[in-house]
């Protein structure tokens, strides 16, 4: 990945920003509006910020939002850049290597999954404890940059205990139900078949999505704090007697909605 690049677009937004922010949020499929709630809040398009992809998604407004949010100064992706857009990894992972390079240290990433697990709800949010690799690639494939992390970073801690134990403790005060289980992270962008399922189920996945995975791995690369959360948009390929859309995946963000975003306040507040 090409540092020079990473520093043109950290000073971009650095110049945009009142603040320099001190927690990355990342804001998958339908949970964007998360952002809203920022306040004094500076919106940057990723097209105007040097070497950043754009995002072709819909649901993905495709911007980044600066400012506060519980007394925090975050910097939230409002839309995410996937595998199976057509980037490659280094591309997909780029904002988390700008973030790294602002100073940021801690990430809490989100998405729009598939549940696996039978004993999950449809509408159910998912503390991510841990993830399976199915992107057949990674993005610290190639020479590596010391500048970034080291050569083989270790990944026991992917999604960091103590966030997650403050998310627990978030949920419980809430009077939120938190699953908790292994996302299964995959190409894309068709939907996985129900034999596939079954196996994801067999090897220990609980949740399968088209995203996550490149980006927790670039950063604890960079030796960030994870936190993960998943919502569980549907049951997945052969589980549940229907078809499944993009369509169903928006209906039941913005049903869970007003839920999601009382939780990651909640944690924001005590991080």
């Amino acid at each position: 990945m090409d540092f020079h690049k990473i520093t043109e677009a950290k000073e971009y937004i650095l110049n945009q920003c009142d603040e320099v922010p001190s927690i990355g949020l990342i804001l998958g499929s339908g949970l964007g509006s998360l952002a809203d709630e920022i306040e004094n809040v500076n919106y940057i398009p990723y097209q105007d910020i040097p070497h950043f992809p754009e995002s072709t998604v819909k649901g993905h407004k495709g911007r980044l939002a600066i400012g506060k949010l519980e007394s925090k100064t975050v910097m939230a992706m409002q839309g995410r850049f996937h595998y199976y857009e057509g980037y490659d990894l280094k591309e997909v992972t780029f904002p988390v290597r700008v973030m790294q390079n602002m100073g940021i240290d801690k990430l809490i990433v989100t998405n729009a999954a598939g549940g696996i697990d039978l004993n999950f709800s449809v509408g159910g949010l998912m503390l991510i404890t841990d993830h399976i690799n199915f992107f057949g690639a990674n993005p610290l494939r190639g020479k590596n940059d010391d500048r970034l992390g080291t050569r083989f970073p270790d990944m026991t801690y992917a999604y960091d205990p103590e966030l997650r134990e403050v998310a627990k403790q978030a949920a419980n005060e809430l009077d939120i139900g938190l699953y908790e289980g292994v996302y299964l992270g995959v190409p894309g962008p068709s939907y996985e078949t129900p034999a596939e399922i079954k196996m994801a189920r067999t090897i220990g996945a609980s949740a399968v999505g088209m995203s996550t995975v490149p980006e927790v791995i670039a950063a604890n690369h960079g030796n960030m704090n994870v936190l993960g959360i998943s919502c569980i948009t549907n049951m997945a390929a052969g589980i549940q007697d229907k078809r499944l859309t993009h369509k169903e995946v928006e209906e039941v963000t913005t049903r869970v909605r007003g839920e999601f975003q009382s939780l990651v306040r909640k944690v924001l507040a005590s991080m």
